[in-house]
């Protein structure tokens, strides 16, 4: 299941799944690059709407990524249904794929998580999730990429030619 038309990762110059370096673009270079509904979440750190996200309920095996930058953040088997209406995963790819900020906004205390690469906002993380971390990491999908395990293997090998 991939929801993000690939001629929008054509026309971001810093999307890539393997580079890892550092991402520091304008907010008006960001807009000129990305879709505004990915722009509006990552960005203005905004939220979608519940239960709106094909991401929320599938069940594929495969990498989910930054759909600004390529970042790889979450694997499929980290994934679990929460109930919240949000892609639910209890534990990043890696210590440095995201980063963490307070947000007291809207009169709440909560721990936002950003891309550790471009620093977009993805959502936040609870402390009500299950073992072995006992985290939730509440992803915004329109944020996310998402390939199959099968698809990353074949073009691994194509490039191994």
């Amino acid at each position: 299941m991939d929801t993000k038309d690939p001629a929008q990762r054509e026309n971001n110059p810093v999307y890539s799944h393997t580079d890892n370096s550092e991402v520091n673009l304008t907010d008006d270079q960001w807009k000129k690059i990305l879709p505004r509904n990915v722009f509006d979440i990552a960005r203005n750190k905004g939220t979608e709407r519940p239960w709106t996200s094909p991401f929320e309920s599938s069940n594929e095996i495969g990498t989910y990524y930054c759909a600004v930058c390529g970042n790889p953040l979450f694997r499929s088997d980290t994934k679990f249904e929460s109930g919240c209406g949000w892609p639910s995963f209890y534990e990043p790819i890696s210590k440095g794929s995201i980063i963490y900020a307070a947000d007291h906004s809207y009169g709440m205390d909560r721990t936002e998580v950003m891309c550790g690469r471009c620093k977009s906002h993805l959502g936040h993380v609870f402390n009500d999730g299950p073992a072995p971390t006992g985290l939730r990491y509440c992803i915004n999908g329109v944020v996310l990429d998402f390939e199959k395990a099968q698809e990353a293997e074949k073009k691994y090998n194509e490039g191994k030619k």
